[in-house]
């Protein structure tokens, strides 16, 4: 009887242990063109700051067209138009590809740049609302 028991309390272990697995299988993973596309909430300190948009759209040798509004002022360096995977997860560019800001891939729907001043950056999937 005890047998059984610890064979179904381990059972109930591993089936409690697939989803999170699966949930941290991205991270520090390159972010794949078409997984990118749509909306993007940049927040900082728990705050949504914009809203930027990344496509699947190639921008010849330069990575993936992106946009982000004037109204993220300081969050982000000006002249973000594209974006391109890194080796675990993605960067903002300029027109020209040089990355602006580096992001590192926390799961399918996170990725956090850390800034020097100590306050990190944070890209979202999706509006502020979900």
């Amino acid at each position: 009887m005890k047998m059984i028991a610890l064979g179904l309390a381990a059972g109930a272990l591993t089936l409690c242990a697939g989803p999170v697995g699966a949930a941290d299988n991205q991270a520090g993973a390159p972010l794949a063109p078409p997984q990118a596309a749509g909306l993007w909430t940049l927040q900082s300190g728990g705050r949504a700051i914009c809203l930027v948009k990344l496509t699947a759209e190639k921008r010849g040798d330069a990575g993936f067209a992106a946009s982000a509004p004037a109204g993220c002022g300081d969050a982000l360096p000006a002249g973000v138009s594209g974006w391109t995977p890194t080796g675990d997860g993605m960067a903002l560019t300029d027109a020209a590809g040089k990355v602006l800001v580096a992001f590192n891939r926390w799961s399918d729907s996170l990725f956090v740049s850390h800034r020097s001043s100590g306050e990190d950056i944070q890209l979202q999937r999706g509006g502020p609302n979900g």
